[in-house]
């Protein structure tokens, strides 16, 4: 196997256990958004301002995540 080969088969590699990753934290978020509405008695409703926090956080979590390869 030659070098190339060796790096695209590392990203493969990367890029599925990044999505794996993925799915599993979002389906475990949702989880527990859900059962926190039931606990509370609640609709569970996730307004604009919530959702633009999450979101900023989010991509300051993705930054983060970038600075450690460098």
């Amino acid at each position: 196997m030659d070098e190339i080969e060796k790096v695209d088969n590392m990203k493969s590699k990367i890029l599925f256990a990044g999505a794996v990753i993925g799915a599993l934290t979002g389906i475990g978020t949702a989880y527990l958004l859900t059962k926190n509405a039931e606990r509370e008695g609640e609709e569970l409703a996730i307004s604009t301002g919530q959702g633009l926090k999450l979101g900023l956080l989010i991509l300051g979590m993705l930054r983060q995540i970038l600075k450690l390869d460098g």
